[in-house]
């Protein structure tokens, strides 16, 4: 859908409410009102064959009887009705429509089928429907002023657009936004998305001119990769911060996973890897998005990640501190000509250093000399100001100095002014004033660490997928071959490190045996020490099935090794097919990281990188993105790892070779976006050594299927 389309709806000059109502306590009502005591610019044509007057406007019994024309309809009859009304705002011409009646999709059943009639019919109508089962929308545009919603908040104009899924939801919002003076340039509830999804309305809201950030509540998504394109588009291209609340965040578990990536690879990791890939900020709840939100729209973006705090209390700058460490934030250090200008005019008893302490009894004047020396200071890339209200503190008059302090300066200062009633008048002023004041000072360093995550990802180097020399056509001949006319297939590691092999992964020396009698001559062709291990489609956790030994030394070990496998293999797991053992070289001692990959139903080719070995299920330390992936993407994924430090090299530990990490994840993005047929991937573990040393494949398995989605 092209954005224009949406015009009609944003910025109609006429709309028509077909199921308006002079009935207390209604939405028809509802609607009605929120018009009239919006002041929408543009003419209301009540919609309803058993009134006269609304309100004291004419009314019409139906839509085509309106004489003038009509750009936008507000749809608020029984759900059986909404079809013939849509049809026929169609043929009055209209070009786009709100349902905010619900009874689709989301009641089941009978309401699927009624939704699927109403998809079908748009397909043949030249008109974009929002809805049905939403709120409605806002325009806050004065030019426009439009509440085309049921919710009794107009809010002010401001630069914030918010999406959601949810009505309900939509009115919370709208009241903790009042409460708290935040502005919206648009606001839209777009409920089941039979037609305008969540991907048209970013389309709109990128070129949209009073809108800098963009809020979204979802609870799914459309198009993933149509998604992920668009919201790059808006943070690289237009520079709009995005920030997203998304539900579902607890998976139910994959019960029947093939695969540790199965097993770990929820609907919501590949939400993950989305916001990540697209650089949407992804928040817990709506008073992290709104403390972002706020940061965004009012104060300009910090050039680095050095914050200076100044405070007049030791307590609350401390604790300040600590957030910043949470947030990965830097304590700017101050130059020594800062320091020296803050000792001219600051007490003794004062701390100089960040975070910068003025002492209890500062007025206004201190605060304004202390603001302003450290954000001249080159070191600051932004600050945050603290104000434990005292008996002697004028608070107005400390408020009144931010933006004479700051006056000149293009750094973001975040406002901590403690309390709620004694705070309250300079509270106001500084919000009316573009400053944001937040609770606690966490609150703000979450926000400033926001702000510097947004900025960071837009210099960020190295946006081109890396793709390497590999031999492409022997693995599609290899996966033709092993798929033959079957549906599906599954590689033990063998066969997954020859297919692993034509994409230039390292892999170790070694063979399947499926007799005793063939162990010696493939102790000739390896040497020792070895590694022996179950090959089974059916068995996935072979540590725990007993179907492991290492170091093996000599001949008679590996037949002894063999034998146990097999008998450990057939007692815990009966029903396993057994196809043989494998023996290979025994892999030195490293750091265990595990790479997979899978195909989500809905956003195609994910890979996998994280903490390996066996307890790769319980510790969870993985992260996903999408194929294919950026170079740097790579990176980012090992870096937000909690075992990323093992790998930077700890406790005398050398670090690791990360760069031969990226490369391997990188070539399994490329063998994923090349080689649709390959469903679920594992390497687990990949053997990492230390820095310039490489690493190696010491385990894999794969899954083939012939119906596998091409991305």
């Amino acid at each position: 859908m092209h954005a224009d389309r949406l015009k009609p709806i944003f910025a109609p000059q006429s709309i028509a409410v077909i199921g308006a109502t002079n009935r207390p306590g209604s939405v028809g009502r509802a609607v009605m009102e929120n018009l009239i005591h919006g002041n929408f610019t543009g003419g209301i044509y009540p919609v309803n064959k058993d009134s006269r007057f609304i309100h004291s406007i004419r009314t019409y019994p139906s839509i085509l009887d309106i004489p003038d024309p009509v750009d936008l309809g507000i749809v608020i009859v029984p759900p059986p009705a909404v079809e013939e009304v849509v049809e026929q705002a169609a043929e009055k011409g209209v070009k786009g429509v709100i349902v905010i009646t619900a009874g689709f999709k989301e009641i089941g059943g009978v309401g699927v089928e009624r939704e699927e009639r109403l998809k079908t019919k748009l397909a043949n109508l030249h008109i974009s429907l929002i809805g049905p089962n939403c709120l409605g929308i806002i325009n806050t545009n004065p030019g426009i002023s439009m509440n085309a919603s049921f919710s009794r908040n107009m809010p002010r104009h401001g630069r914030i657009a918010v999406i959601s899924q949810s009505g309900a939801l939509c009115t919370a919002i709208m009241d903790y936004a009042a409460g708290h003076d935040i502005g919206f340039s648009k606001f839209v509830s777009f409920g089941n998305k039979a037609d305008v999804d969540e991907i048209d309305l970013l389309d709109f809201l990128k070129d949209d001119p009073d809108t800098d950030v963009i809020v979204m509540y979802l609870e799914d998504i459309t198009d993933g990769r149509r998604f992920l394109e668009t919201a790059r588009e808006i943070n690289w291209q237009y520079r709009k911060p995005m920030l997203a609340m998304k539900s579902g965040r607890s998976p139910k578990g994959a019960l029947a996973a093939s695969s540790h990536t199965g097993a770990l690879a929820g609907s919501d990791a590949a939400y993950d890897a989305i916001f990540h890939q697209s650089g949407i900020q992804r928040m817990n709840n709506l008073g992290e998005v709104f403390d972002a939100a706020i940061a965004f729209a009012r104060q300009p973006l910090p050039k680095g990640n050095r914050i200076a705090i100044i405070t007049n209390a030791g307590g609350p700058g401390i604790m300040t501190v600590d957030a910043a460490d949470r947030f990965n934030l830097e304590l700017a250090e101050l130059k020594k000509d800062t320091k020296e200008r803050l000792a001219s005019f600051l007490p003794s008893t004062a701390n100089l250093n960040n975070p910068v302490d003025i002492i209890g009894d500062a007025d206004y004047k201190r605060y304004e000399g202390a603001i302003r020396t450290v954000l001249e200071d080159e070191n600051v890339s932004g600050a945050i100001v603290i104000m434990a209200p005292q008996a002697i503190t004028d608070i107005l008059q400390t408020a009144e100095i931010l933006p004479r302090a700051t006056q000149g300066i293009e750094k973001p200062v975040l406002c901590v002014f403690m309390g709620i009633v004694d705070v309250s008048e300079g509270v106001r002023y500084l919000e009316s004033h573009g400053f944001p004041n937040y609770f606690l000072g966490e609150q703000a360093v979450h926000a400033m660490a926001s702000m510097v995550h947004f900025t960071t990802r837009m210099t960020i180097p190295d946006r081109e997928v890396i793709s390497y020399e590999v031999d492409t056509d022997r693995a599609r001949e290899f996966i033709g071959k092993t798929l033959g006319k079957k549906d599906s297939v599954y590689l033990p590691q063998t066969e997954a490190n020859t297919l692993l092999s034509y994409y230039g992964f390292p892999v170790l020396e070694g063979g399947k045996i499926a007799r005793e009698e063939d162990i010696e001559p493939a102790l000739d062709r390896i040497g020792f020490p070895v590694a022996m291990k179950i090959d089974s489609p059916d068995v996935v956790h072979k540590f725990d099935a007993g179907g492991v030994m290492l170091k093996i030394k000599s001949v008679g070990e590996a037949k002894d090794a063999f034998r146990r496998i097999i008998g450990n293999v057939k007692q815990r797991h009966p029903e396993a097919r057994i196809t043989g053992v494998r023996i290979e070289e025994m892999a030195k001692k490293g750091v265990e990281v595990i790479l997979g990959a899978n195909r989500d139903p809905k956003f195609g080719a994910m890979v996998m990188a994280g903490l390996g070995g066996t307890f790769v299920e319980v510790m969870k330390d993985v992260t996903f993105r999408l194929a294919p992936m950026w170079k740097r993407s790579a990176y980012r994924m090992l870096e937000s790892l909690k075992m990323y430090p093992l790998l930077k090299g700890i406790r005398g530990m050398p670090p690791s070779d990360i760069e031969a990490i990226e490369e391997c994840i990188l070539r399994l993005s490329q063998l994923m976006t090349e080689q649709p047929e390959v469903a679920e991937l594992d390497i687990n573990p990949l053997i990492v050594y230390p820095e310039g040393r490489g690493c190696v494949v010491a385990d894999s398995r794969i899954v083939l299927k012939r119906s596998v989605s091409t991305t």
